[in-house]
């Protein structure tokens, strides 16, 4: 299993659309392929959705699991649906309240 700590690769993404932040939470489960999947998308719930102002993070183990979530978003959903926001090498997940 995964820790917090091993959960540093992050990306940021924006919708303006509740079903397609949905979607990205699937996704983001789909991409992190070992480990914690729960952890990947921890702090992406619509109350954090909305006060991020549409923008929410994903963080995952290895950054191919990143690589995937973004190719895979790029080819399943409207690039008019979200954007690519930024992403770190070194930003670790931590536990959500």
């Amino acid at each position: 299993m995964t820790t917090h700590q091993d959960h540093h690769f992050s990306i940021t993404v924006g919708t303006q659309d509740l079903a397609v932040l949905h979607c990205l939470r699937a996704l983001a489960d789909f991409a992190q392929e070992t480990g914690n999947k729960r952890i990947v998308w921890g702090g992406t719930k619509a109350p954090d959705w909305r006060r991020g102002g549409g923008n929410v993070k994903f963080r995952f183990s290895r950054p191919q699991y990143r690589e995937r979530f973004l190719a895979e978003a790029q080819r399943l959903l409207p690039s008019t649906a979200w954007m690519f926001i930024g992403q770190d090498d070194e930003d670790p997940a931590f536990r959500q309240s």
